[in-house]
Parts: structure tokens; sequence; C-alpha cells
């Protein structure tokens, strides 16, 4: 069980995040790549909305071949190009997320790998 920590010497969490997460020991661990907002078929999934709901598919999608699910994410870095698309970053990490509360950072780039790009989702999970 991954153990959650938001103590109240720190500043509460904006959304649907904590502050710390312990990963039991001999607990399996998964590094995903930055998953974007690219459909399978290696289409652009659209306009910027759409490109976060494929970007946490993809993650998703991951986690479920490793037979982990939300619920076993310990850290989530999402990689943004504008300051427009916090508050939808926001909205889909606490949508895909729901209360699994990991760890997560939020950064704001000049560009990803392709100018059409808006988002990369990299996250780590562990399940005992």
């Amino acid at each position: 069980m991954l153990q959650k920590f938001n103590p109240e010497s720190t500043y509460p969490s904006f959304t649907v995040y904590s502050q710390g997460v312990q990963v039991p020991p001999g607990a399996r661990w998964l590094y995903t790549s930055g998953q974007v907002g690219v459909n399978p078929d290696g289409s652009l999934a659209g306009d910027s909305e759409a490109q976060f709901e494929r970007a946490w598919l993809n993650v998703l999608a991951i986690l479920e071949a490793a037979d982990m699910g939300a619920e076993d994410l310990v850290k989530v870095n999402t990689y943004i190009t504008h300051p427009k698309y916090v508050d939808l970053n926001c909205r889909y990490r606490d949508r895909f997320v729901k209360d699994a509360g990991p760890a997560a950072t939020n950064v704001i780039v000049a560009r990803l790998s392709y100018p059409e790009w808006v988002v990369e989702i990299e996250a780590v999970a562990a399940k005992v």
C-alpha cells in the first residue's frame, strides 16, 4: 500500500496530489516514457483538450499493461507548452487520477519534441 504524506507544515495541495508518497519494500516499479496526445495510429489527437485526454489514456494503457491502475501512481510529471494549460492540466489529472493522489509536478516548457504537441506526461507507479 502506498503511503501518502501531506503534512500540515507544508502548503495544501492545489488539486488531487500528495506532497510525498512512500512505496513499501518489495513493490514492483514501473517508469513510463513521456506520453503525448498522439493516438495509437500515430495521428495527433486534435486540440489541446483532446491531447490531454489522449496523453492520459496512453499513461493508463501502460499501467493496465503492467497490471496496474491510477491508484498505483507514485509520481506524475507533466510538461505543458503554455501557462494557459495549467488549469486544463489540473482538470485532466484530477479526472484520470481521481483520489489516488500521487506526487505531482507541472512544468511549463518552451516546446516539446514536435511544435504541435502541447502536453507530455511521464509517470512512476509501484504495486506490492
